[in-house]
């Protein structure tokens, strides 16, 4: 099982907060929330983050910012980008930078819901691909009889 993990907020939008906030800790979940790539670049280091909502743009930089700074400190997280129009030139776009999705803003509950399964289902599977080979061939063996 992958260790647990937290997410980030990282928005300018105090509505945006505020809604995205209340959803997630429906599901007993407490975010945390940022306004800027340094801020969130800084949390990316010190903390084990899963999951960041994301705005197209920050204070001080945009979403493909916030993802190259999630490269450059080797995090595991994977970014959602909130977007009011969320079209296909934008989700493509989007992807290409290596979001992780693209959710229409203001967010839905299901699609915040969606974006966590997704994203706790990737850790498992992850997971699963870092065993070694051994313990791989182990688990599918200790099924069979003799």
């Amino acid at each position: 099982m992958s260790a647990p993990w937290q997410i980030i907020i990282a928005s300018s939008d105090p509505d945006r907060l505020r809604s995205l906030t209340e959803i997630l800790k429906h599901q007993d979940l407490e975010p945390i929330c940022t306004s800027t790539v340094m801020e969130c670049r800084k949390l990316l280091i010190k903390e084990t983050i899963g999951l960041v909502f994301c705005d197209r743009n920050l204070a001080d930089g945009n979403y493909s910012d916030l993802i190259a700074a999630g490269r450059s400190v080797n995090s595991i997280a994977r970014f959602v980008v909130m977007s009011p129009q969320a079209d296909w030139d934008e989700f493509s776009d989007a992807m290409r930078f290596g979001a992780f999705d693209v959710i229409t803003a203001p967010c839905r509950p299901k699609d915040v819901e969606w974006m966590i399964i997704q994203a706790k289902r990737d850790d498992r599977k992850l997971a699963r691909q870092s065993l070694p080979s051994s313990a791989g061939s182990l688990v599918r063996t200790a099924g069979r009889s003799s």
